[in-house]
């Protein structure tokens, strides 16, 4: 699926180029859609978004090389790359050389999601995985409950009734407008779940809900997660899954699937065996469930400061 062009690239010739060239593709001719691509860049050479599409319409056209080099320019002019070119590189690539995605990608892409997101997912994709999270927890309160990646709060809402203290972390400003809108949370924040700080026995439950499909490697977070729990404390969350050799595999859905193999292995290394991982339908897509897998685990042993020289402060 071709992502549209979110804005103009200034000028109005090379606008009618990229039209002309979207009813080419639209009409099936992708070779002369490329090409007309092309021409318009030609004209405004510094348009990221102009070189990410012509990349998705090479693509399309079986222009591999092409695609790559169009890609590869977005990425250029675009060193944030909101756009997402790294990992369209990637899924060119035979092999694969990134294990995550741009924050400023994610970000862009749930503000744009934001106001049509509880819709979209709960009433056309059927989406579940919040009351299954939920369900699967232990019954009982928990005293302070963080909600990473919290979304509009579809999460949270089925926390609240159980959660003394409530806090919601996104990296996307729009989904935390929406969130805060609801009037679940106790407190919510921006935060990059790639680049956490050490945060040391502060939590009894902390829940990721299809967040980590956005992330690629967990092993940093699920590291923190572990750290950040107090003993007894309960690490909840869902991933969608693969049944190939890959620890992590990015799918073209620009989603990554992790194996049952890496998640159990990575909870014996935080020091966390005995997580149960059970087979769950995240949602409907074109018609069919995307298989996921649902991962409980308790942390039962003395928390030890594991993040280097420093200890962290408790809050």
């Amino acid at each position: 699926m071709m992502t549209p062009i979110l804005c103009s690239s200034g000028d109005l010739l090379a606008d009618r180029r990229v039209g002309y060239a979207d009813m080419l593709a639209a009409s099936g001719d992708l070779a002369a859609a490329a090409d007309l691509m092309a021409d318009a860049l030609a004209l405004v050479p510094g348009w990221a978004a102009g070189w990410f599409h012509l990349g998705e319409l090479a693509e399309a056209a079986g222009r591999d090389t092409a695609a790559q080099d169009a890609f590869a320019q977005a990425l250029a002019l675009d060193p944030a790359d909101r756009l997402g070119a790294t990992l369209r590189l990637d899924l060119l690539r035979k092999v694969p050389l990134t294990e995550g995605m741009p924050a400023a990608f994610v970000a862009a892409l749930f503000d744009q999601y934001a106001p049509d997101f509880d819709a979209s997912l709960v009433d056309r994709l059927n989406y579940r995985v919040p009351q299954k999270l939920a369900a699967a927890l232990p019954d009982r309160p928990f005293d302070a409950v963080l909600d990473l990646g919290c979304g509009t709060g579809l999460m949270g809402a089925e926390l609240r009734g159980r959660a003394a203290h409530l806090t919601g972390w996104d990296i996307s400003e729009g989904m935390l407008a929406e969130a805060q809108a609801k009037g679940i949370y106790d407190a919510l924040a921006c935060h990059d779940l790639n680049t956490l700080a050490p945060a040391q026995g502060r939590y009894d439950l902390i829940v990721a809900a299809d967040v980590f499909m956005y992330l690629g490697a967990l092993e940093t977070v699920i590291s923190w997660a572990v750290q950040a729990l107090r003993p007894g404390g309960v690490l909840a969350y869902s991933c969608e899954s693969h049944d190939g050799p890959e620890p992590i595999l990015l799918r073209p859905s620009r989603r990554y699937a992790h194996s049952v193999g890496y998640l159990t292995d990575l909870l014996q290394a935080a020091g966390v065996p005995g997580g149960v991982v059970s087979p769950i339908a995240l949602r409907r897509d074109r018609g069919e469930d995307v298989a996921g897998v649902m991962v409980v685990a308790q942390v039962n042993h003395t928390l030890r400061d594991r993040s280097g020289e420093a200890e962290c402060e408790l809050a």
